[in-house]
């Protein structure tokens, strides 16, 4: 019997199957990965950046057949997969322009000495477990600022896109990367605590919730090992009085319905002034009952079906539990017939303390549209979450905005008057429970790095 079945979430067949590793078989690409590293340490950053921008012209090959499997394993649009794949070759393209200078050699004049150098040394094997939301990108987030940054890695994958984990590696096997700088390994959690522990591997980096946070982030601390974690959240998006109503009620929608809602950087809870509630209400609410739930692969569909049947009905669940508690639906909420795990874009009103859909993440299109009585009231509630991932203001007042956002936002990032998921050049990572550690910017690729001081004298 296989250890692995993945399924999809549009059909409900399954597509595939697949065995865990052995222990052994792990041992010896451990092994592998390791001494691949001793050799990749020593390649020029230039080099290394070379070879990264062959990884990225090698998945650009694979565009169409990685996109379709993506969509087959976890029921994103097939137009969405496509755009994933775009920014996975931003990433490649930008690491190759940029990494040179962010690894390069910090010159300090000191007094007493003839120089301090700071550098910027690679550390070994990163072990990296990434979920389905974003087959790609999440794998290319962390990989590519680790190969840069002279590493190798091991990616343990979502077991619902195996398929997709095992489609990267030989896409980047295929390029000019040594083979064993990159590998995907099949595992459960004991072996994965196992490999945790392992000697050769250097860090751990995990995107999920925040409960499986906790538990790697002790396994790492037990065997004082880095780690990054890239946790959940509960967005808010701010709707200011001063706000560009059509830009809010559009982005809203675009930044809560994208991925099928299946996004931790998604807006989660409307929070909306008092002064401009009913009219934000009203076109929101609109544009959610226009909402198409449909094939992935069908142009016509706004969204496809959640990536799995368990995952529908948790969904389905945390929206109950609102109701039960004083939550009304303005839109959605019910379990459509049928086949495939799809569940309709819904809005829940008079969301509160103690509900799911005020203090918990929704994953899925599911949004709380809760009203406040001002500016420092849409703060104070937007603030008041265990989360602290991502967010946005709505305001004419530009200046306003960026100074709301600095000062007083506490989240790892914010948007002002639009929405991007993530931008090669900007960092991304969250506080509080969201997590800490950042990827992107030229941070990520210093995340597993060894700083180390030179004394020259």
């Amino acid at each position: 019997m296989s250890d692995i079945t993945t399924i999809n979430p549009t059909t409900g067949e399954e597509i595939s199957n697949y065995s865990y590793m052995s222990n052994d078989e792990v041992n010896k690409i451990v092994d592998a990965s390791h001494n691949a590293f001793l050799e990749w340490r020593i390649v020029s950053h230039e080099e290394r950046g070379r070879v990264i921008k062959s990884i990225g012209d090698k998945l650009m090959e694979y565009k169409e057949e990685l996109s379709k499997l993506m969509t087959e394993e976890r029921g994103k649009l097939y137009s969405q997969s496509m755009e994933e794949i775009d920014l996975c070759k931003a990433i490649c393209d930008y690491t190759a322009e940029n990494g040179v200078a962010s690894l390069a050699d910090d010159v300090r004049d000191i007094e007493s000495m003839k120089k301090g150098l700071v550098t910027y040394q690679p550390i070994g094997i990163i072990y990296g477990m990434q979920p389905w939301n974003f087959p790609a990108y999440q794998v290319f987030r962390y990989t590519i600022a680790n190969l840069m940054a002279g590493n190798s890695v091991l990616l343990k994958h979502a077991s619902n896109v195996t398929g997709s984990g095992l489609l990267i590696e030989k896409i980047l096997h295929e390029s000019e990367l040594p083979n064993d700088l990159f590998r995907t390994i099949i595992i459960d959690h004991d072996q994965s605590e196992e490999l945790i522990g392992n000697d050769k591997v250097r860090g751990v980096t995990l995107t999920g919730s925040d409960s499986a946070g906790a538990l790697v982030g002790q396994q790492a601390a037990k065997a004082i090992k880095k780690a990054v974690l890239e946790l959940g959240s509960n967005d808010a998006f701010i709707v200011l009085e001063d706000a560009d109503i059509d830009i809010a009620v559009e982005t809203c929608t675009q930044a809560r319905l994208i991925n099928n809602g299946e996004t931790c950087v998604a807006a989660k809870r409307f929070i909306v002034v008092d002064s401009v509630y009913d009219e934000f209400r009203k076109r929101i609410v609109e544009k959610f009952e226009g909402t198409k739930a449909g094939d992935p692969m069908d142009d016509s569909s706004d969204i496809g079906p959640l990536a799995r049947a368990d995952l529908q009905e948790q969904l389905h669940e945390q929206v109950e539990q609102s109701v039960a508690k004083g939550a009304t639906i303005a839109v959605g909420g019910k379990v459509p017939e049928g086949k495939g795990s799809f569940y309709p874009a819904t809005i829940l009103e008079n969301v509160e303390k103690g509900q799911p859909a005020y203090d918990d993440e929704l994953f899925g299109p599911v949004a709380s549209l809760i009203r406040a009585k001002d500016e420092d009231d849409a703060m104070r509630i937007a603030n008041d979450s265990r989360y602290g991932l991502g967010g946005a203001i709505f305001s004419k007042d530009e200046e306003k905005a960026v100074r709301l956002a600095r000062e007083q936002f506490d989240t790892g990032m914010v948007y002002i008057n639009g929405y991007g998921l993530a931008n090669p050049a900007l960092p991304f990572g969250g506080v509080k429970n969201s997590g800490y550690g950042r990827e992107h910017g030229g941070f990520g690729v210093k995340e597993f790095v060894n700083i180390k001081a030179v004394h020259v004298f």
